[in-house]
């Protein structure tokens, strides 16, 4: 296994026992660079910020399927993409969701911060090794049993939001939207007051969208 830099799990600071946390629905892809930033931004907003996470599993193979216009590299990606949200739908029914956060970051510690290629058999076990799981969840990848489970995840997510988005949704108290996009990923109060911002603009009837080309590569840090 080539040497690599793993971040840790940011975990949720303890709460008083009398206060209610909000829950937040997280729905994910682990190939997508920009939704594995602001994973961890809504891990350093779980600390600052009396919210709960739930992920779940969403596909941007399936998102693009039959869409005849995307360029080749992309294709590529998307084909092999359909490798760790197989095998994250497997380990979830085997495990349990709770599963799915530690597996998407052992997931990110190999595919986003240790740049691991390609993703062969090896690459699955050393992910699944990473999270705690058995080496043969791997099975999943280049099978279609678990692709009814994951259309369905995928699907309650989607449905949330419409079909012009891609990956992360995220969905807290009736308001589902696509993202945020940033980099790098904010932490503690900066990240705080972001998920602040964002929650009263996604509260507010009518309003859809807020958007500026972006000019920088994710920053992994």
């Amino acid at each position: 296994m080539p040497s690599s830099t793993t971040a840790s799990v940011s975990q949720p600071a303890a709460a008083p026992s009398t206060e209610v946390r909000t829950p937040v629905d997280f729905w994910f892809d682990p190939a997508c660079p920009w939704a594995w930033l602001t994973s961890r931004w809504m891990l350093e907003v779980e600390r600052v910020r009396p919210v709960t996470v739930h992920w779940h599993v969403m596909s941007l193979g399936v998102l693009n399927e039959g869409k005849d216009d995307l360029p080749e590299k992309y294709r590529k990606t998307l084909k092999r993409a359909w490798g760790p949200v197989r095998v994250c739908i497997a380990a979830a029914q085997a495990r349990g969701d709770e599963v799915l956060l530690p597996l998407y970051t052992a997931f990110g510690n190999q595919i986003h911060l240790a740049q691991r290629k390609p993703w062969d058999r090896a690459f699955y076990t050393d992910v699944l090794a990473e999270a705690g799981l058995p080496a043969s969840l791997a099975d999943a990848v280049d099978s279609t049993e678990y692709d009814e489970a994951l259309r369905a995840s995928h699907q309650a997510g989607i449905d949330r939001v419409g079909y012009d988005v891609g990956t992360p949704v995220i969905s807290v108290e009736g308001a589902s939207f696509f993202g945020p996009v940033v980099t790098p990923a904010p932490k503690g109060e900066a990240a705080g007051k972001l998920w602040d911002g964002v929650r009263l603009v996604a509260g507010t009837p009518g309003f859809y969208e807020l958007k500026r080309s972006r000019d920088e590569l994710p920053t992994f840090d």
